[in-house]
Protein backbone atom coordinates (compact mmCIF):
# COMPACT_ATOMS: atom_id res chain seq x y z
CA UNK A 1 0.00 0.00 0.00
CA UNK A 2 0.95 3.71 -0.81
CA UNK A 3 2.17 5.33 2.59
CA UNK A 4 0.27 8.44 2.89
CA UNK A 5 1.11 12.02 4.82
CA UNK A 6 -1.37 14.49 6.55
CA UNK A 7 -0.56 17.47 4.49
CA UNK A 8 -1.35 21.01 5.81
CA UNK A 9 -4.75 22.71 3.99
CA UNK A 10 -2.58 25.23 2.08
CA UNK A 11 -0.05 22.98 0.52
CA UNK A 12 -1.69 22.98 -2.52
CA UNK A 13 -0.98 27.34 -2.36
CA UNK A 14 2.57 27.02 -1.72
CA UNK A 15 2.94 24.51 -4.50
CA UNK A 16 1.18 27.48 -6.28
CA UNK A 17 3.37 30.05 -5.09
CA UNK A 18 6.55 28.50 -5.20
CA UNK A 19 6.17 27.75 -8.39
CA UNK A 20 5.34 30.95 -9.79
CA UNK A 21 8.55 32.11 -8.06
CA UNK A 22 10.43 29.70 -9.98
CA UNK A 23 8.70 31.24 -13.21
CA UNK A 24 7.61 27.71 -13.99
CA UNK A 25 4.22 26.93 -15.67
CA UNK A 26 2.17 23.86 -14.65
CA UNK A 27 3.16 21.83 -17.37
CA UNK A 28 6.59 22.42 -16.78
CA UNK A 29 6.57 22.11 -12.96
CA UNK A 30 4.72 18.41 -13.88
CA UNK A 31 7.64 17.42 -16.10
CA UNK A 32 10.15 18.17 -13.35
CA UNK A 33 8.29 16.22 -10.91
CA UNK A 34 7.23 13.66 -13.15
CA UNK A 35 4.27 13.80 -12.81
CA UNK A 36 0.86 14.33 -14.13
CA UNK A 37 -0.01 17.48 -15.33
CA UNK A 38 -3.74 17.37 -14.22
CA UNK A 39 -2.98 16.07 -10.84
CA UNK A 40 -0.47 19.38 -10.55
CA UNK A 41 -4.16 21.39 -11.05
CA UNK A 42 -5.99 19.41 -8.36
CA UNK A 43 -3.41 19.52 -5.73
CA UNK A 44 -3.24 23.95 -6.45
CA UNK A 45 -6.85 23.83 -6.42
CA UNK A 46 -8.33 21.22 -4.11
CA UNK A 47 -7.44 19.69 -0.50
CA UNK A 48 -5.46 17.13 -1.80
CA UNK A 49 -3.42 14.38 0.25
CA UNK A 50 -0.47 13.33 -2.10
CA UNK A 51 1.93 10.08 -1.66
CA UNK A 52 5.10 10.66 0.47
CA UNK A 53 6.84 10.13 -2.76
CA UNK A 54 4.61 12.66 -4.76
CA UNK A 55 5.36 15.30 -1.99
CA UNK A 56 9.06 14.22 -2.08
CA UNK A 57 9.71 15.02 -6.12
CA UNK A 58 7.25 17.99 -5.88
CA UNK A 59 9.39 19.62 -3.36
CA UNK A 60 13.14 18.39 -5.56
CA UNK A 61 11.06 19.95 -8.46
CA UNK A 62 10.39 23.20 -6.57
CA UNK A 63 14.16 23.19 -5.01
CA UNK A 64 12.80 22.88 -1.24
CA UNK A 65 12.69 21.26 1.58
CA UNK A 66 9.94 18.47 2.04
CA UNK A 67 9.28 20.26 5.17
CA UNK A 68 9.23 23.34 3.84
CA UNK A 69 7.09 22.54 1.15
CA UNK A 70 4.62 21.04 4.17
CA UNK A 71 4.94 24.15 5.83
CA UNK A 72 6.41 22.61 8.80
CA UNK A 73 9.18 25.31 9.20
CA UNK A 74 6.72 28.02 8.58
CA UNK A 75 7.32 29.89 12.56
CA UNK A 76 11.30 28.64 12.18
CA UNK A 77 14.54 30.62 11.23
CA UNK A 78 15.92 29.18 8.42
CA UNK A 79 19.45 28.31 7.90
CA UNK A 80 19.53 26.28 11.09
CA UNK A 81 21.15 23.08 9.50
CA UNK A 82 24.94 22.31 9.23
CA UNK A 83 26.99 23.76 6.18
CA UNK A 84 27.89 21.88 3.53
CA UNK A 85 31.11 20.61 2.64
CA UNK A 86 33.47 22.51 0.79
CA UNK A 87 30.93 25.56 0.75
CA UNK A 88 32.34 28.97 -0.70
CA UNK A 89 31.17 32.33 -0.12
CA UNK A 90 31.81 34.67 -3.28
CA UNK A 91 31.03 38.23 -4.50
CA UNK A 92 28.09 38.98 -6.77
CA UNK A 93 28.61 41.21 -9.99
CA UNK A 94 26.36 44.67 -9.38
CA UNK A 95 24.87 43.27 -12.80
CA UNK A 96 23.99 39.94 -11.06
CA UNK A 97 22.88 41.39 -7.98
CA UNK A 98 20.00 43.31 -10.08
CA UNK A 99 18.94 40.62 -11.41
CA UNK A 100 18.30 38.75 -8.07
CA UNK A 101 16.52 42.05 -7.00
CA UNK A 102 14.42 42.38 -10.14
CA UNK A 103 11.41 39.33 -9.08
CA UNK A 104 10.65 41.56 -5.87
CA UNK A 105 9.12 40.40 -3.14
CA UNK A 106 10.11 40.90 0.32
CA UNK A 107 12.75 42.87 2.16
CA UNK A 108 13.74 44.77 5.06
CA UNK A 109 14.53 48.60 5.47
CA UNK A 110 17.58 49.08 7.72
CA UNK A 111 17.86 52.56 9.63
CA UNK A 112 17.82 54.23 12.94
CA UNK A 113 15.04 55.68 14.56
CA UNK A 114 15.05 57.51 17.69
CA UNK A 115 15.36 54.11 20.08
CA UNK A 116 18.53 52.98 17.67
CA UNK A 117 19.17 50.69 15.03
CA UNK A 118 15.93 49.31 13.52
CA UNK A 119 15.06 47.21 11.05
CA UNK A 120 11.51 46.32 9.04
CA UNK A 121 10.52 43.70 6.31
CA UNK A 122 8.54 45.41 3.32
CA UNK A 123 7.28 44.30 0.00
CA UNK A 124 9.05 45.83 -2.63
CA UNK A 125 9.73 45.77 -6.47
CA UNK A 126 12.09 47.16 -8.62
CA UNK A 127 11.67 49.73 -11.05
CA UNK A 128 13.41 51.19 -13.45
CA UNK A 129 16.81 50.80 -11.31
CA UNK A 130 14.54 51.73 -8.14
CA UNK A 131 13.54 49.79 -5.24
CA UNK A 132 9.95 50.94 -4.61
CA UNK A 133 7.82 50.41 -1.69
CA UNK A 134 4.54 51.48 0.46
CA UNK A 135 3.90 52.21 4.11
CA UNK A 136 1.53 54.16 6.01
CA UNK A 137 1.74 57.88 6.68
CA UNK A 138 2.60 58.35 10.34
CA UNK A 139 4.27 55.12 10.67
CA UNK A 140 7.88 54.36 11.39
CA UNK A 141 9.18 54.42 7.57
CA UNK A 142 7.52 57.94 7.56
CA UNK A 143 8.68 60.48 9.16
CA UNK A 144 11.84 58.30 10.42
CA UNK A 145 13.10 58.35 7.33
CA UNK A 146 13.09 61.93 6.10
CA UNK A 147 15.91 64.26 7.14
CA UNK A 148 13.28 67.59 7.31
CA UNK A 149 15.72 69.53 4.84
CA UNK A 150 14.05 69.77 1.52
CA UNK A 151 15.85 67.64 -1.25
CA UNK A 152 18.53 66.05 1.52
CA UNK A 153 17.28 62.38 1.95
CA UNK A 154 18.25 59.70 4.74
CA UNK A 155 20.81 57.51 3.09
CA UNK A 156 19.62 54.07 4.40
CA UNK A 157 20.31 50.40 3.98
CA UNK A 158 17.74 47.49 2.05
CA UNK A 159 18.79 44.01 2.05
CA UNK A 160 16.74 40.81 0.19
CA UNK A 161 17.94 37.02 0.79
CA UNK A 162 16.82 33.78 -0.29
CA UNK A 163 18.13 30.63 1.75
CA UNK A 164 17.81 27.33 0.09
CA UNK A 165 17.50 24.92 3.02
CA UNK A 166 17.75 21.55 0.86
CA UNK A 167 21.11 22.94 -0.55
CA UNK A 168 22.79 24.69 1.91
CA UNK A 169 23.40 27.79 -0.38
CA UNK A 170 21.98 30.81 -0.45
CA UNK A 171 22.62 34.92 -1.57
CA UNK A 172 22.21 38.28 0.09
CA UNK A 173 22.23 41.78 -1.73
CA UNK A 174 22.69 44.68 -0.06
CA UNK A 175 21.49 48.19 -1.20
CA UNK A 176 22.57 51.88 -0.16
CA UNK A 177 21.23 54.54 -1.35
CA UNK A 178 18.43 57.79 -0.35
CA UNK A 179 15.29 57.35 0.83
CA UNK A 180 12.89 59.53 -1.26
CA UNK A 181 9.11 59.98 -0.68
CA UNK A 182 7.15 59.84 -3.21
CA UNK A 183 4.93 63.41 -3.47
CA UNK A 184 4.51 64.99 -6.82
CA UNK A 185 1.80 63.41 -8.97
CA UNK A 186 3.61 61.89 -11.93
CA UNK A 187 6.04 60.36 -9.29
CA UNK A 188 2.90 58.69 -7.27
CA UNK A 189 1.37 57.18 -10.83
CA UNK A 190 4.71 55.94 -11.54
CA UNK A 191 4.58 54.50 -8.54
CA UNK A 192 1.55 53.10 -8.14
CA UNK A 193 1.85 51.53 -11.51
CA UNK A 194 4.62 49.56 -10.30
CA UNK A 195 2.39 47.36 -8.54
CA UNK A 196 3.60 47.00 -5.65
CA UNK A 197 1.15 45.64 -2.84
CA UNK A 198 2.02 45.67 0.92
CA UNK A 199 1.23 41.72 2.80
CA UNK A 200 0.58 43.73 6.07
CA UNK A 201 -2.41 45.51 4.38
CA UNK A 202 -4.38 48.61 5.99
CA UNK A 203 -3.96 52.33 4.55
CA UNK A 204 -0.90 52.26 3.10
CA UNK A 205 -0.95 55.08 0.92
CA UNK A 206 3.16 56.30 1.04
CA UNK A 207 5.39 55.33 -1.46
CA UNK A 208 8.67 55.31 -0.92
CA UNK A 209 11.54 54.61 -3.40
CA UNK A 210 15.23 54.04 -2.80
CA UNK A 211 17.89 55.08 -5.98
CA UNK A 212 21.31 52.83 -5.28
CA UNK A 213 24.08 54.62 -4.85
CA UNK A 214 25.99 51.04 -3.41
CA UNK A 215 25.00 47.36 -4.74
CA UNK A 216 26.01 44.86 -3.43
CA UNK A 217 25.78 41.11 -2.79
CA UNK A 218 27.19 37.66 -1.58
CA UNK A 219 26.55 33.67 -2.52
CA UNK A 220 27.05 30.95 -0.70
CA UNK A 221 27.71 28.04 -2.87
CA UNK A 222 28.94 24.65 -3.28
CA UNK A 223 32.72 23.76 -4.46
CA UNK A 224 32.90 22.39 -8.09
Amino acid sequence: MTERIATPGDLGRRVARLRDSLGLSREQLADRAGIDIGYVGYLEESAASPAAETVSRLASALEVGVEELLGATADLPPGRGRPAAGSLLEKLTEQECLRLLAPGGVGRVAFNDPGGPAILPVNYVLREGSIVFRTAFGGPLDDTLRTGVQGVELKIGFEVDRIDEAGRAGWSVLVRGGAHHVSSAEEYAAAEASGVRSWAGGDRELYVTIVPVEITGRRIRHAP
